[in-house]
């Protein structure tokens, strides 16, 4: 299998990470945050992940590069359409004349209508912001869009994809089998691995627990839904391909079940987010420091800062909805 060849495309680079699989850095917040999967089998593709809006030209250009058109699309798929995964597919399907856009059953309503979406972001960071990191969120006509149940499966130019929800991360949360290559699609369901100067090429795996359907146990089983296949591979959505994952999926399960129990363990209070935050940031901390002695280690907390209050503010949640159920 040819590996990481990079093709020059407009001040950034698509890199070959398997089999007629490219990919793509989205440019959401930063390099290296976020990237989105071109799926190429004869003259036929299939995006994975769409970024933003901002994302699109930047797809385009990277076909173009690689002689395909848009024209060539033929699916576009969003693991679940939290706004760095799907923002941008409204306006690629404007752009993809010939394509279908394949989404989780839980989904279709915000593609079809994404006020919502749109409503739920602005509340959080306001309407210049909201612009900024996504753009503008375009109608999808619900014609255009295949709900995809649980197997679905996609034929591209003879190549299968099938699809396995994954709730746990999100309710309307699936991943993209693809066996030519033994690899998961993972969006956010196998957890986030960037590319950490610090660790000199290692890899620091940590699962997202994002607001606002984080579930523990969901996000367990649908980990060993992903390791009954024998997969070789994740394309992670944050960040790229990630080898052997056999090796790393017991450090997801370990830190689920420890940020879990951590997050329970504590009292109800105002402050408990931060609280959270400020474990977590300890627990990963103290990882790195058994893990890869001669680190950075404030270097790292600092690159990971975002994810961590993040992800303090999914388990947040999930604790309101579980202490409300007892209620």
């Amino acid at each position: 299998m040819e590996l990481r060849q990079g093709v020059v495309m407009k001040g950034a680079a698509v890199e070959q990470v398997g089999q007629g699989i490219y990919c793509l850095d989205a440019r959401y917040l930063k390099e290296g945050l976020a990237c989105c999967y071109l799926v190429v089998e004869g003259s036929e593709v299939a995006i994975i992940e769409t970024g933003t809006a901002h994302t699109v030209e930047a797809i385009a250009s990277a076909l173009g590069n690689l002689g395909l058109s848009l024209e060539a699309v033929r699916y576009v798929v969003p693991t679940h359409v939290h706004l760095d995964h799907a923002g941008g597919a409204g306006l690629l399907m404007q752009r993809c004349e010939n394509a279908t856009l394949v989404v989780h059953p839980r989904g279709v309503r915000h593609m079809v209508n994404p006020a919502r979406l749109i409503e739920g972001v602005i509340a959080v960071y306001g309407e210049e912001v909201y612009a900024s990191l996504y753009g503008e969120l375009v109608p999808v006509p619900e014609a255009r869009i295949l709900s995809a149940g649980d197997g679905t499966l996609l034929q591209l130019g003879g190549r299968t994809l099938e699809i396995r929800h994954t709730p746990g991360h999100a309710e309307h949360h699936f991943c993209v089998w693809d066996a030519a290559t033994k690899g998961w699609f993972s969006g956010d369901t196998f957890g986030l691995s960037y590319r950490l100067e610090e660790l000199g090429g290692e890899r620091l795996i940590l699962p997202t627990t994002t607001p606002v359907q984080f579930n523990p146990d969901k996000l367990l089983d649908s980990l060993e839904l992903l390791m009954s296949y024998d997969p070789q591979r994740m394309y992670l959505t944050h960040y790229s391909v990630l080898e052997q994952p056999a090796g790393y999926v017991q450090t997801l399960r370990e830190q689920i079940r420890a940020w879990s129990q951590m997050a329970l363990a504590l009292e109800h209070s105002d402050d408990r987010e931060r609280q959270i935050a400020s474990q977590l940031n300890e627990m990963i901390c103290e990882r790195v420091r058994r893990q890869w002695p001669e680190a950075n280690v404030s270097a790292i907390a600092e690159e990971l800062r975002m994810d961590i209050e993040l992800n303090a503010q999914g388990i947040e949640v999930w604790l309101r909805h579980s202490e409300q159920k007892e209620a």
